[in-house]
């Protein structure tokens, strides 16, 4: 095996327990997770929902989502910003593409590498990590997890 054929297997098994990890998420219109690997080393994990302290309900009487739920990304980076590991060079796999608000996370934190299964709503965070030279690889997910 190559090394380009290994680097892939380990993608799609990163995302495959960055999806396990979005089952956490108490949100119900969309669940997604997101792990921060270093060195072959998981240095964080995230998923979208509230702030620690309050409620577990991450959409409104109308369905909608609360403006203050974090997103996946964001949990991950604040929680390793918390540890003693630096998310410098590291990798981010995430579920759901970056938003425009979490690539400017991404790019702070000094993350280098992204890679996600599903197309968020807008590019606009994509087309910001590229032009900040992070790599961003698109993977269709082929280990299917349920609940």
């Amino acid at each position: 095996m190559d090394k380009k054929e290994k680097q892939y297997k380990l993608d799609q098994r990163y995302l495959a327990m960055a999806r396990v990890w979005s089952y956490n998420s108490y949100c119900k219109r969309r669940q997604v997770g997101a792990l921060i690997v270093k060195d072959k080393m998981i240095i964080s994990d995230g998923y979208n929902g509230t702030p620690s302290g309050f409620e577990n309900e991450c959409e409104d009487e109308n369905n909608k989502t609360k403006p203050y739920v974090l997103h996946a990304e964001a949990n991950a980076i604040t929680k390793v910003a918390h540890s003693n590991n630096s998310s410098e060079g590291a990798t981010l796999y995430v579920t759901s593409s970056p938003c425009i608000e979490c690539a400017k996370l991404i790019i702070q934190a000094g993350i280098k590498r992204v890679v996600f299964s599903e197309e968020y709503h807008s590019a606009e965070g994509v087309k910001l990590m590229k032009r900040a030279n992070i790599k961003v690889d698109h993977i269709e997910e082929k280990i299917k997890i349920t609940e």
